[in-house]
Formats: C-alpha cells, structure tokens, sequence
C-alpha cells in the first residue's frame, strides 16, 4: 500500500519544536509493511493541508494519514480542510476512533478525527499526539486494505 503521512502543526512547521507524530506514523506503516511515498510538515491553514493531500493523491497514495489538527483549539482546523475537499465521508472512522480511544484517555471525546475519500485515496485524519495516532491508527486497521482498494478501483471481493 502506497502511504503519504501529513504533520499539521503551527508549531512544528515553524521549527519551534520537533515533528513526534509524522516520524510515529511513517515507522508503524512501514512495521506493517506499507511504502510511505510521501511526508509533509504544514501549518494548521485549511489551503496548506489540501494542497498537500492533492500532490500526495496525484502521486499515487492510496492510504494519506494526516496527524494534527483534530482537536477544538482555535487553529484546528484538519477535519474542515478535508470536507472541503472530499468526495465522500466515512463516518465509523472516526466513531470507531473515538469509541476506543476514549477507553484510554476520557479526552478522546473531543476529538473530532474523520476519514474520506478525496480523490482516490482514503484520508484519515488522526490525533496529533504519537501515541494517540498509532493507536487510532491501529483500531481501523481492520478495514483498510479494502476501503483503500476501492479508493484506487482495484478489484475488492464485494
């Protein structure tokens, strides 16, 4: 599976502190045996995380991981970026994301985490903490490979 990884953070991309949750996200994929293609570090601007999932589309990423910017702080803005642009959301995505995660840290429930599909890649949009983007990560896993196959029109056994 083809994978683009996106950090959003006003912080990050302006050098104030290093990236976690871009380098937790490309290790796991490549644990499981995914090829990250594609990386970027943008602010939280709706335009910057766009443009970063169209070029990450257009260069054959059927799986784009977005980490950052799903919470309700002033400058989250990951979740509108994408439904601007999407063709399609996939609501139990993010039910799914938040019924576990909230398991785990009673804070989980703000966060507003979704998956799309924007052009032909499925976007998944994930917390910003490394831990809470692998583990969120980890509770979709389940129907990736499928929900990505049909993103890209490959042939799927439904």
């Amino acid at each position: 599976m083809n994978v683009g990884i996106i950090t959003v953070s006003d912080r990050a991309a302006a050098g104030e502190y290093e990236d976690q949750g871009g380098p937790a996200l490309i290790s796991e994929a490549t644990r499981r045996g995914w090829r990250v293609v594609a990386d970027a570090l943008v602010a939280d601007e709706k335009v910057a995380i766009q443009e970063a999932i169209h070029s990450f589309s257009a260069q054959g990423c059927g799986l784009i991981l977005t980490t950052g910017g799903t919470g309700i702080a002033h400058r989250d803005v990951t979740p509108e970026a994408v439904r601007e642009i999407m063709r399609v959301e996939i609501p139990g995505f993010g039910e799914l994301m938040r019924m576990r995660s909230v398991e785990i840290t009673p804070n989980a429930i703000l966060s507003r985490g979704l998956a799309a599909v924007v052009e032909n890649s499925l976007v998944i949009t994930l917390p910003g903490k490394p831990k809470g983007a692998v583990e969120c990560l980890g509770f979709v896993e389940g129907a990736l490979e499928h929900a990505v196959k049909l993103c890209v029109g490959e042939p799927t056994s439904c």
